[in-house]
This record gives structure tokens, sequence and C-alpha cells, in this order.
């Protein structure tokens, strides 16, 4: 009989008093921030990862840094008190709540600034794990300062997600040949990165690149831009993820090129978004199959980030959004105002035109992304936080209830953000999936995600419905985190930071 079911026996039995029931259960309760050698989930509803129903009650049996066991519950034994269970040094219970693998968010950005203006990075990781966010692929970053923090969350000497470091390709000088651009690869390969971050690239040194990656076992991310390569080159290529969307639709366009006027200037940001938000009509119908087709054939998979465009499709929205108010650093609420020398903060003379425009945009970047699937292509999930309206954490979550919006079942949503995302890491045999054998990265959530997926968001003070019931416990690599806890000092951080 676990402890929790042997103090309520005591007590109704009237041998102990409630006030000592309480401090009997806090001491069986895990440590926030210490792994314990063994630890049970107790009663739980589990959602595999896998695309597969929930089921339960389960317990889950972590030693050390890995799941060792999952137990199926008689229901009647469980509610009887007389279920045998399994021994554990601490537990949690889970009655009423659902465990699912910890939240892998695809395209995530460690930062320490905003704009040149220092930001605290516990700001930061705690917002994500608070979030439930257990692994982030870093795609582009300070990679020697993101591969020392890397190293101290593999150790567990600072609370922070695991980190995949994808180390930027194009810095100064960029290579102008295939000879340099193999060297490039080489040398950031001897600096110990998980991958590469790609942006445009031209076509003499892609396949190059591409190449010596594989070669290296080194995984690949594309942030295309309008620019010679595109999706066709990504599938010949063997490209591992298309981040966002451009190189798709514009793959797809017969005359190959966007009808810009004449006085388009790509650098010009508000510019360039206004008309990538006319890009996906442009592509033809029965081309963007053969694109998508293309993609599954050569494995790229896709991560949309459908999340950090939003802004432009309703910018009221995306200025208003509710926790705003107590989690939002005014460092990166400065570099969310329109400025041309901020990223992505392009808005001074946004207008309705803008936003219809954005908002059929989405609709056929929605179908683009589902017949993609249908296909079977892999769709990733990320947020790309910290530019456009979107803070760490909030940001992967709004990404959910879009891939919810575009079409898919939430079994699928969280599939994506989990297994799909494990796989496109290459770490399918470890992560993204409550199973025995796999690392002990868990969230426990207050409610049912496949029913509402604002439950992964914090209550509000205020209570509002479908505010959310939030994250319980956050377990990262058989640490746990008390989640709350985390969102607190957050909520702390961001009111001494706006003190006067």
């Amino acid at each position: 009989m676990r402890m929790a079911d042997r103090i309520s026996r005591l007590v109704g039995m009237g041998l102990i008093s409630l006030a000592f029931a309480s401090e009997l259960a806090a001491q069986s309760a895990p440590t926030h921030g210490v792994r314990p050698r063994r630890m049970a989930i107790r009663n739980a509803m589990v959602i595999e990862g896998n695309g597969t129903p929930a089921e339960g009650p389960k317990d889950i049996i972590l030693e050390g840094n890995r799941i060792v066991d999952i137990v199926a519950l008689d229901p009647v034994a469980v509610k009887s008190g007389t279920v045998r269970r399994a021994p554990a040094d601490v537990e949690i219970d889970a009655t009423g709540k659902y465990v699912l693998p910890g939240l892998i968010n695809l395209h995530g950005h460690v930062q320490d600034e905003r704009g040149g203006i220092p930001q605290p990075l516990d700001y930061q990781l705690k917002l994500w794990l608070g979030m439930g966010i257990t692994t982030v692929r870093d795609v582009s970053s300070e990679t020697p300062k993101t591969l020392q923090l890397r190293a101290r969350s593999l150790t567990g000497d600072i609370a922070a997600p695991r980190l995949y470091v994808y180390a930027r390709y194009a810095y100064m000088p960029v290579p102008r040949n295939e000879a340099e651009a193999r060297q490039r690869v080489r040398d950031l390969k001897s600096l110990g990165v998980d991958g590469l971050k790609l942006f445009g690239m031209d076509k003499d040194v892609y396949l190059p690149v591409l190449d010596e990656a594989r070669k290296l076992g080194l995984r690949t991310a594309h942030h295309m831009a309008v620019d010679e390569t595109n999706a066709w080159d990504a599938a010949k290529g063997g490209l591992t993820s298309i981040e966002h969307w451009y190189g798709v639709p514009d793959a797809a366009i017969i005359d190959g090129v966007q009808p810009f006027p004449s006085n388009f200037n790509y650098a010009d940001e508000g510019m360039r978004f206004r008309y990538a938000g006319r890009l996906w009509r442009e592509a033809d119908p029965t081309r963007l199959q053969e694109v998508l087709k293309a993609m599954v054939q050569g494995g790229v998979a896709w991560n949309p980030t459908l999340e950090i465009y939003e802004a432009s499709r309703d910018l009221q929205r995306a200025e208003t959004q509710p926790w705003f108010a107590q989690y939002l650093h005014p460092t990166l609420e400065k570099y969310f105002r329109p400025d041309p020398a901020n990223h992505g903060s392009y808005f001074a003379n946004w207008s309705s035109t803008d936003e219809a425009y954005w908002k059929e945009n989405y609709q056929i970047w929605f179908r683009a992304v589902r017949d993609f699937e249908r296909l079977g292509g892999l769709i990733g999930a990320g947020e790309d936080a910290g530019f456009i309206y979107q803070v760490y954490g909030f940001g992967l979550i709004r990404e959910l209830e879009l891939h919810q919006e575009a079409g898919f079942p939430t079994l699928k949503v969280l599939q994506h953000v989990t297994a799909n995302n494990a796989r496109i890491l290459g770490e399918e045999q470890r992560l993204g999936r409550v199973r025995a054998g796999y690392l002990a990265d868990l969230v426990v959530v207050n409610g049912n995600p496949l029913e509402d997926l604002k439950a992964f968001y914090p209550p509000r003070a205020d209570a509002a419905a479908g505010s959310g019931g939030g994250i319980q416990w956050t377990i990262k690599d058989g640490i746990p985190s008390d989640a709350p806890r985390l969102l607190r000092e957050v909520r702390e951080l961001v009111k001494a930071a706006k003190a006067p």
C-alpha cells in the first residue's frame, strides 16, 4: 500500500490527526531540484506521446534518471486502498492528473539580452521548466556560452532543460566555395555542437554543407529565405528540418519568383513581412503537393513555428496576451515594440489589409502542414520565442493550440511536441515517450490536455474560464521541479525588474 493510502486509512480509523497526516504526506513528497534514488508517480492518466490514447490509472516508477517501470492498476483496488504498490523513496500523487513526456521545444534561442539590454537567464530557463519544457533545441545563440550551459544542465548543476546546440553556420567571414563550406562544418563539429542552423544558402555550397554535416553526424535546421535554395534543394540534400515556412510555398510558384513590387527591399522587415503574407496565395496548389511529396521522400521534417507569425494576422491579440502582466520581462517588452533595430519588431505601419492577407496566408499554410503529415511527413513543434510578442514557454503552448486550429487532433498535437520532436533530434530511443528504459523527462499536468490544451497554462489570479490548470511537476532527467514555485519566482523577478 502506498504512503498516501496508509495515511488516509489511519486518519479514517481516528489513529492520527489531519494535521499530522499532512506532515507525513509532505515527508513523502519530492524535494524541488533534488533527484531521488527512486520516485513513484501514483495513479496517473498517462499520455505516452506516440499518438495512442491516454490510459490509466498507472504508477510510473523512476530510478535515478530513468523510467524503470509503468504499472497498470486496478481502479477498484486503487479506490479501496488495497492495491499492491512498487516501493519508492518519494511519491507524487497524480490522482486526477495527466502525465506525459516532457515537452520538447524544437526552436529555442538561449538569450541573456534583448536589443543589447541584459535579461536574466534565469527568467528564460525557469519559464521553460515551469511550462513543462524539458528539452530545447537551441538554434543559434552564443555557441560557446550555450555549450557551457548544456554541460551544466547535463550534470544537474543548474535548473534548465537539456539543450541541443545547433551552431549558426553563416558567421563572418561567410564561406565562399565548397572547400571553405566543408571546413566551416568541420570547425563547428570540433566545438562539440549537436547540429547546424542554416540561414539563406547559395546553391553551390548548400549540398556540400549538408553532405559534410551528414558525414560528421550533425543534424541540420534551415531557416530559409527568399534565396537560391528552397524545399526542392532541401529534399535533394537530405536536410533534417525546414524551420518556419519560407522555401516551401516559393518552391511551388510557377514563375519561380513572387511578383514583388519594383521597390521591394528584403532588408526592410516591414516590407518583407508584408509580402510574406501574400506568398502562400502565389503557390500553385498542384505544384505545392509535389513539393510536399519531395520533402517527405527526402526525409525532410517540417517545424512550422505557427505562433511566431501570429501577430501578423492579429496584432491587437499579440499585444494584449493575458500573461504579459505577470510574466513579460520589461527588457523583452521593450524589444517587442516597433523598432527597425530589433528583428521582428516591424509593426510601425501595420494595417488591416496586412492582417487580412495574413489570415488568408494562415489558412493555406494550415492546409499545407496537414497535407504534409497526410503524405507521411514528420511535423515538429517549436516556439522561436523572444521575438514578435512571444514569451518563452507560453509560445510553445500557443504553438500547440495553433496545430489544433490547423486541424490536427490533440493526440497528434501532443505527439508533435514529444515523440516527433525526439525523432527530429535523432533521440527517439530515449526521449519523447513515457516508456520503460527512457529518460525520466515527464510533466504532471493539473487537468486533461486532450480536452483542453489550455491546461498547460498556469491559472490566472482572476481564475478566468480557460485560464489553465498548469503544470504541477516538471521532471527533467529524474530531477523534479515544482512548476508553480518556478513560475512564482518568475513573477517575482518580473515584478522586481518593473519596480522604479
